[in-house]
């Protein structure tokens, strides 16, 4: 049975070992982070660096065994009503069994009940067909933007992807 609870410090080098070339590494962090690889100082320095308020939540799934998966929620507005999830990822090695899609489950869970959420959104590349597919199948759907949204990363142009979960 799969858990979420708040991430912690010495969750960053297990997370960030899941992460095996730079190209699987912008799918997840975009230019979020400015160098590959990062190490575990750099994202325990990026989360300090957000005030952790009751804004922004960062968690880690785990089951009986092993950590499992992570994620970040924030609200994108000041009435508190629209969350946003991000750096969405499982264990490369679990991929496949389902884990991601009972994590998202929780995490919807947890941003509808104790956040009281009325709206859940995420951005996804269009080249990461698996996690896109991974949001639909819990219920998000692509949302229809004005204009598209664009990163150049690795010499290449990625559209990423509005999708949103409303209850």
């Amino acid at each position: 049975m799969l858990r979420l609870r708040p991430y912690k410090k010495c969750d960053a080098k297990t997370i960030l070992g899941w992460i095996k070339d730079e190209y699987a590494f912008r799918r997840w962090s975009a230019d979020r982070y400015k160098k590959f690889p990062p190490k575990a100082t750099d994202m325990i320095k990026m989360y300090e660096s957000v005030e952790y308020n009751d804004t922004f939540f960062a968690f880690t799934a785990f089951d009986e065994s092993s950590v499992i998966g992570h994620l970040t929620m924030r609200f994108t507005d000041e009435e508190k009503r629209i969350v946003r999830f991000g750096f969405v990822i499982v264990d490369d090695s679990k991929r496949g069994n389902g884990y991601g899609k009972e994590m998202l489950q929780l995490a919807i869970k947890y941003s509808l009940e104790i956040l009281k959420a009325e709206k859940i959104t995420l951005g996804v590349f269009e080249n990461n067909t698996t996690a896109y597919n991974c949001y639909k199948a819990v219920g998000f759907k692509t949302v229809t933007t004005e204009e598209a949204e664009y990163y150049n990363i690795l010499g290449e142009k990625w559209e990423c992807i509005e999708m949103e979960f409303t209850p």
